[in-house]
């Protein structure tokens, strides 16, 4: 393999955590930021790490409806695959926890899953919102519940709700998609009927996390979507399954024969927790990001044009695995801040 400097580069031996650690707060420019300040020379290192995701993508992206969790709606599937109507209310019947498709199997058969807006509803709700007690006015006699003391559903209210109650006059937000109009909503109705907080004689106030909250509930009109439940097969055989997948994740496929040694020795390197070189790159540097469909980084101005382009992780194959990488500009000038 062609000698190259160490201040060139350098095989990190830690894993994909302990490069994240020791590079923390040293970042000067990234693929999905804007680049650092244009000059002469490049103090910069491009690291490229690979995570390994398997030799298959079916484990991960396909539902087993016999080994799902609570949240599966196993009647909402049934109805689709029939061509029933199945519709639900403000959530949609097949959640995901990403953009990404959602894929289930049946008999053999795969099927992708989605749902479509058909209709809006106007519902009632109950919303749960807190108000910090001042310390000079909790001991006054009001009637004072422990959040543990609360049933399931009202715990779970009361632990969102806060997040809202301690941000009023604070920066810094509430958690996007759990608070909703300043406090929490209730949507289920198990545990609207089992609750505490919901009783027309229930505690004027909560303690939690060393503080005390004024309870106040209002019933408020929302309108939600209708989601219809859709089902559509796709595929008969895991083979065909796997195809699909990687026809939507799966962008380079490199064998091991496609490669120079140089440039095989930099993958494996990236493989076993990282590996980093300063610009020009290496004839095996470069053939890899080649391979990678990274030009961004070799082709025009290094500074800007990689700086700015949606370049910097996808999934790949190489050889008979999956891995999901990641390219990004550390300062050169230390291995820490």
């Amino acid at each position: 393999m062609t000698d190259l400097k160490l201040s060139r580069r350098r095989v990190f031996a830690g894993g994909l955590a302990a490069a994240a650690a020791a590079t923390a707060g040293c970042l000067e420019g990234s693929v999905t930021g804007g680049p650092a300040d244009d000059d002469d020379g490049d103090d910069r290192v491009l690291v490229l790490t690979l995570d390994d995701a398997g030799d298959t993508l079916r484990n991960d992206a396909v539902v087993d409806p016999a080994a799902a969790g609570p949240r599966w709606d196993e009647a909402a599937f049934a109805a689709a695959r029939d061509g029933e109507r199945y519709t639900t209310r403000y959530r949609k019947p097949f959640p995901s926890a990403t953009d990404e498709p959602t894929y289930a199997v049946h008999e053999g058969t795969y099927y992708q899953l989605h749902s479509v807006v058909v209709d809006e509803a106007e519902t009632t709700r109950p919303v749960l919102r807190l108000f910090e007690v001042a310390e000079s006015d909790a001991g006054d006699g009001a009637d004072v519940v422990e959040r543990s003391a609360l049933p399931e559903g009202d715990r779970r209210a009361v632990q969102i709700a806060h997040f809202s109650a301690r941000a009023r006059g604070n920066p810094g937000g509430v958690p996007i998609g759990l608070v909703e109009r300043g406090g929490y909503v209730y949507r289920d109705e198990e545990a609207s009927d089992a609750s505490d907080l919901l009783a027309a004689n229930g505690p004027d106030r909560v303690a939690y996390r060393d503080s005390v909250y004024r309870v106040e509930v209002a019933r408020e009109r929302f309108y939600e979507p209708v989601h219809r439940a859709v089902a559509e097969p796709v595929a008969e055989s895991p083979e065909r399954m796997e195809a699909i997948l990687r026809a939507h994740t799966v962008g380079a496929r490199i064998g091991d024969d496609d490669l120079s040694t140089d440039a095989r020795n930099v993958i494996e390197a990236a493989r076993r927790g990282g590996y980093e070189e300063s610009h020009p790159y290496s004839d095996g540097y470069a053939e890899v990001l080649r391979a990678f469909h990274e030009r961004p980084y070799l082709d025009g101005n290094i500074r800007k044009d990689a700086g700015w382009s949606e370049s910097g992780s996808e999934r790949i194959r190489y050889e008979d695995r999956y891995y999901d990488y990641q390219l990004r500009f550390l300062s050169a000038a230390s291995d820490a801040p």
